[in-house]
């Protein structure tokens, strides 16, 4: 499992170094917002991010809400004080946990075990007789592959990452961007989504005019 530790005490980052690696987890540290955001430009897979609200260039909450919200990766947020605003507000954006330094590492490593165990069991996501496995990044209609391009595929994952709630037109576009670094528009998105939609052949995804898309549990 790999973790991302964004946090510029180290002394904190020592000691969660040791106690991760006695745990088999892989622990990538990074300092700043802008270190974090060039590895996560590489593409490499983090299963958990654990994120510091105070940060020399800029706010954690901010950061969440404005970035990393949309790459739909467990977040845990830590925060010096006890600030119920700041809480709720992390809570309200959709972050999985939070804690309040400073902090117990078997509290923590705890907390990460049981975030991990519900989004192992959420890998495979199924709608009607549609089923999604985020590992493996297949979709099936039953027991039959339903073949999707890549774009696709990113596409529809946001949608099944984000069950119950609008997936914004603006996501998607900031997704087809981001895989195909090409300008795209309004448009670009109305014709991907009506391709997806005519190869699952069912009316899972829902239009909410003016807004986005959205899929919903049974």
């Amino acid at each position: 499992m790999n973790i991302l530790l964004l946090e510029d005490n180290l002394a904190i980052i020592k000691g969660l170094e040791y106690a991760f690696k006695k745990n088999n987890y892989n622990l990538v540290s990074k300092n700043s917002i802008k270190e974090l955001k060039n590895y996560l430009k590489g593409n490499n897979k983090i299963d958990l991010i654990i994120l510091d609200i105070s940060l020399p260039d800029g706010n954690g909450l901010y950061f969440y809400e404005d970035y990393l919200k949309n790459l739909n990766i467990p977040t845990i947020f830590l925060t010096a004080v006890v600030d119920k605003k700041a809480i709720v507000k992390s809570l309200d954006l959709g972050a999985e946990d939070y804690l309040t330094k400073p902090f117990s590492t078997k509290e923590l490593l705890a907390r990460i075990n049981r975030i991990l165990r519900k989004s192992q069991k959420r890998s495979i996501v199924k709608v009607q007789e549609i089923s999604f496995d985020m590992d493996k990044m297949l979709v099936l209609k039953g027991d039959k592959q339903i073949d999707f391009t890549s774009l696709e595929l990113n596409i529809l994952s946001l949608l099944f990452l984000n069950i119950n709630k609008v997936v914004s037109r603006s996501v998607i576009l900031d997704k087809i961007w981001e895989v195909t670094g090409n300008d795209v528009d309004n448009h670009t998105v109305t014709v991907y989504l009506k391709r997806i939609r005519e190869k699952l052949d069912c009316n899972i995804i829902k239009t909410i005019k003016g807004i986005g898309y959205r899929i919903d549990e049974e």
